[in-house]
């Protein structure tokens, strides 16, 4: 592959309903710009999914880290993902870009479902890889507080052997990085990681959307990707047999493919 630099950046934004907020994020690449939300695994599970996308694609890749993750700090007053979505929104101002394509696994797929309903002209696509967001009750998200990391993995992963490790053996300042982490998702999404009221608003979503899902996530079922498709009018689903919950480690090429694919039909700012 090419090798791409990459570059970090912290940009203060202020919002009217949380003040000031520091946002750290890392950019790479050059071309259509692809806003990249991480899910709770933090930024470093979505860092080779962006690698992949620039040295493959005219792609230019931004990754905030979620104000909490990664050891960044976050405003007392920041505490919903309703909140962040428009602290985002707000970043695409700041950075002044257009025909951007957002796309959010877990956790940052909600972020991405939120920014789709502010409707930012400066978004041309969104795409969901296994989000969260969603109540529905016949299909529950796992409740992801109670689980060990080994049964996180045995439910996040199509093959999990590929990918479990023994959190026991990390380095201390590591242990504490992953728990602050899990502490601001719970802060962000809950125990139940879904906001109730979020089904009924998504067909009031205008731009394109692609819903992307593992079917071997048995973290939040595939029937919830398939209930924000049926949602959001004209929405697009697309599964992938051999992924769980992160599809950007266990089938990257598969994602970027229809990521790519996707995102360049829909772009509005063709050369």
């Amino acid at each position: 592959m090419t090798r791409i630099d990459t570059t970090t950046s912290t940009h203060t934004l202020t919002s009217p309903k949380t003040g000031k907020v520091d946002v750290s994020l890392t950019e790479r690449g050059h071309g259509h710009p692809f806003l990249l939300l991480h899910g709770g695994a933090g930024p470093q599970s979505v860092t080779g999914f962006a690698e992949l996308l620039t040295t493959t694609e005219n792609a230019h890749v931004i990754i905030p880290t979620h104000p909490g993750f990664g050891g960044t700090p976050r405003p007392e007053g920041l505490t919903r993902i309703a909140a962040l979505a428009e602290v985002y929104s707000r970043l695409l101002d700041e950075l002044d870009l257009i025909d951007v394509t957002v796309i959010g696994n877990s956790i940052g797929g909600w972020i991405a479902a939120e920014m789709a309903l502010l409707g930012s002209e400066r978004i041309s696509s969104v795409v969901l890889v296994d989000a969260v967001g969603l109540q529905i009750d016949a299909h529950p998200i796992v409740d992801f507080f109670s689980l060990t990391m080994d049964q996180v993995a045995s439910l996040s992963y199509y093959q999990p052997e590929a990918f479990r490790f023994d959190v026991t053996a990390l380095p201390e300042p590591q242990k504490a990085l992953m728990g602050a982490n899990r502490a601001a998702l719970l802060t962000y999404g809950g125990t139940t990681m879904a906001d109730p009221g979020l089904l009924e608003r998504l067909p009031a979503i205008t731009v394109a959307t692609l819903v992307i899902w593992g079917a071997a996530d048995r973290i939040v079922p595939p029937e919830h990707g398939r209930a924000y498709a049926d949602s959001i009018p004209n929405a697009q689903f697309h599964l992938i047999h051999d992924a769980g919950h992160l599809p950007q480690l266990e089938t990257p090429d598969q994602l970027h493919r229809a990521v790519w694919n996707f995102a360049d039909k829909h772009a509005t700012n063709r050369p």
